[in-house]
This record gives C-alpha cells, sequence and structure tokens, in this order.
C-alpha cells in the first residue's frame, strides 16, 4: 500500500505559478503571502503540488504509522478565498485569531477572502508560531 502524500515539493515557478492566478485580488493576496511567508521563515517558496506555496518542511508521524513531510507553513491562493495551512489545531491560534478579522477556520487550516483586510501584525504572529510549532513539534 502506498501511503506516500500526493502533495510533494516540485520543481515548479513559483513567481510564475503567482503570476498566473486568474482573479487580481488572490493573485495579489498570494504574491504578499509569499513575501511574509520567506520574511518569517527565512526560507524561499517552494511550490508543493500544483497549488500549494510552502516554506521549510516538516516531518509528521500518527499513531496509525503513517508518516510523511509537509511544508512549515504554506499557503494557496483558491478561487473563493486564500487558504493558510498552518501545524497545530485551531485552539492553538485563539488568541491570535481573536485580533485577526475577517476568516474562518478549518482542521489546520485559515481561510482568508481578503488578506488585505487581516490584521497584519497578527496574520505575522500567526505564521510565526505555526513555523515555530513546525520547527519544535
Amino acid at each position: 500500500m502506498d501511503s506516500a502524500n500526493k502533495t510533494r515539493p516540485t520543481d515548479g515557478d513559483v513567481a510564475a505559478f503567482l503570476a498566473a492566478v486568474p482573479d487580481e485580488r488572490r493573485r495579489a493576496d498570494g504574491q504578499f503571502l509569499a513575501g511574509l511567508m520567506s520574511e518569517v521563515t527565512g526560507e524561499p517558496p517552494v511550490m508543493w503540488g500544483p497549488s500549494i506555496v510552502g516554506f521549510g518542511s516538516r516531518h509528521y508521524r500518527y499513531a496509525s504509522g503513517r508518516e510523511g513531510d509537509v511544508a512549515a507553513v504554506s499557503f494557496s491562493p483558491r478561487k473563493a478565498q486564500t487558504v493558510l495551512y498552518l501545524t497545530g489545531v485551531p485552539e492553538d491560534y485563539a488568541d491570535l485569531l481573536a485580533r485577526l478579522g475577517p476568516h474562518t477556520m478549518g482542521k489546520g487550516c485559515l481561510y482568508l477572502k481578503r488578506v488585505d483586510q487581516a490584521d497584519p501584525t497578527a496574520l505575522r504572529e500567526i505564521i510565526e508560531r505555526s513555523h515555530q510549532a513546525a520547527q519544535t513539534g
């Protein structure tokens, strides 16, 4: 049984991927997040699969024995909103999410319709906390 992750680092061109995002708002959000995440993590952006931009990596292992590698922090400029993939659970970010502004949360995912409406300090701190959690995880 192949339990390898479907989403793996590729040699895709991040700048070209972001430049090709059809929606102007999503494109601007993606370019902003690529700069911010690179600055916070000290890592270059890398395409993970065809549509996720990731920074660094972390190894995980579940109780089931499944294990693999994922980006330490990453995002994807989806059609309806931009998704940030975080390390940990929503409760790990509750204090920052209260200050962030309009958003929704899933299990390990933060959804923003407009990144420019998010509190920039809270957004930076969320990325920092996620990256730190990935390094110590």
